[in-house]
């Protein structure tokens, strides 16, 4: 069975922004939405650009669905589901994410 892990506060995160987080030596990219009381978290790391960027994408959403922009070639990433809008053959890993107690909490 896995656990939540502490990973910071909630002051640590940047609102309608992304940071980045090293869990079990992968980076992830955590969206923090405040006025839905939202939080994300993907893969960091952005296929067609071949780099790790994906946190300091543009965040917003797509018919209601929360997304990521990423900050190199724009593609679209559904934040709930790792989907890539533009490619159906590329999805992102998600992880489960939580605020309890004003901490962020991911399941290692």
């Amino acid at each position: 069975m896995s656990n939540w892990t502490k990973i910071c506060n909630t002051d640590d995160l940047q609102p309608d922004s992304g940071i980045c987080a090293l869990i079990d030596g992968k980076q992830v990219a955590i969206f923090y939405m405040p006025k839905l009381g939202e939080v994300y978290a993907i893969d960091n790391w952005d296929p067609f650009g071949k780099a790790n960027v994906l946190s300091r994408g543009l965040i917003g959403d797509i018919d209601g669905a929360p997304m990521v922009a990423s900050p190199l070639y724009k593609q679209h990433y559904d934040l709930k589901s790792g989907q890539c809008l533009e490619d159906e053959e590329v999805k992102l890993d998600t992880y489960e994410i939580q605020i309890n107690n004003d901490q962020v909490e991911i399941r290692a």
